[in-house]
């Protein structure tokens, strides 16, 4: 009975794998240039059951920036915040979605940040006014950000029709929701995204750093 039990079970769990999507999305600006950093998520139109339980991420301060640019985190994760640098940081948001303050440190503060609220994080460093980075939070467990070509892969994504959601922290308007159907075949997407150029801050020589 145990070896006709377990026999039973394959199909079943192939059958679990065969009904996963991949949702593949191609972000350009109306001109057609690629656009980096654009979050791409996907959430249930209906309940599809339990959820994958949040994951931990990190954000670095590295050469005196904020590493990744944009961080994208199911509601409820732990986010650390390491120090890479020779020199202190000040981590802070003022942002509704998460207010905290992590003050002048250097090396691994002792507890990570709960983002426990969805919304969009704007980071910055006290010390280091150039500095700056973005957290959006989510509550749907599907989500990628695009890279270098524009291009964000979502994989494993139940079966079953989702709201499709992109957000940038430079977009010059929201975009409108759209729905998608996934199923077993791969759903690729063309979208449009107009967004602002990034103005970076000349940071000052190192040596000239007080911190």
């Amino acid at each position: 009975m145990r070896a006709g039990a377990a026999w039973l079970a394959l199909p079943l769990l192939f059958c679990g794998y065969a009904r996963a999507g991949t949702l593949e999305a191609a972000v350009t600006t109306p001109a057609g240039s690629p656009v980096e950093d654009a979050a791409v998520v996907v959430e249930p139109v209906a309940a599809t059951g339990p959820h994958r339980p949040p994951a931990t991420a990190a954000v670095e301060q590295r050469d005196r920036e904020f590493m990744p640019y944009l961080t994208i985190v199911q509601t409820g994760t732990a986010v650390d915040f390491p120090n890479r640098d020779a020199v202190k940081h000040h981590v802070y948001s003022f942002s509704a979605a998460k207010f905290f303050e992590i003050k002048l440190y250097a090396g691994k503060p002792m507890q990570p940040v709960i983002f426990d609220k969805p919304g969009e994080v704007a980071l910055g460093c006290n010390i280091h006014d150039w500095m700056e980075a973005y957290v959006l939070v989510v509550s749907s467990p599907y989500f990628a950000k695009t890279g270098s070509n524009g291009t964000a892969v979502i994989a494993n994504v139940p079966a079953g029709r989702y709201r499709l959601r992109l957000w940038h922290p430079r977009q010059k308007a929201p975009p409108p929701q759209r729905e998608v159907e996934i199923g077993a075949a791969p759903v690729k997407l063309a979208l449009a995204l107009e967004v602002a150029p990034r103005v970076v801050k000349q940071k000052p020589p190192l040596e000239s750093d007080r911190y």
